[in-house]
């Protein structure tokens, strides 16, 4: 029962860190965002030339 509480606690405390970093700086957040997205792009081209290489 205790970790179900906790994991609601931890998961609004998330949120909430969250909120207040999108709302504190948006310009900082917007660049993680796109730094994230490059870096799940180069990710998916490296696969795909890995997958494109074995045949």
């Amino acid at each position: 029962m205790d970790t179900v509480n906790l994991k609601k606690i931890l998961t609004f405390a998330g949120i909430a860190l969250l909120l207040f970093f999108l709302i504190a700086e948006p310009q900082q957040a917007a660049q993680l965002v796109t730094n994230i997205l490059n870096s799940l792009r180069t990710a998916a081209e490296a696969l795909i030339t890995f997958v494109r290489q074995l045949f």
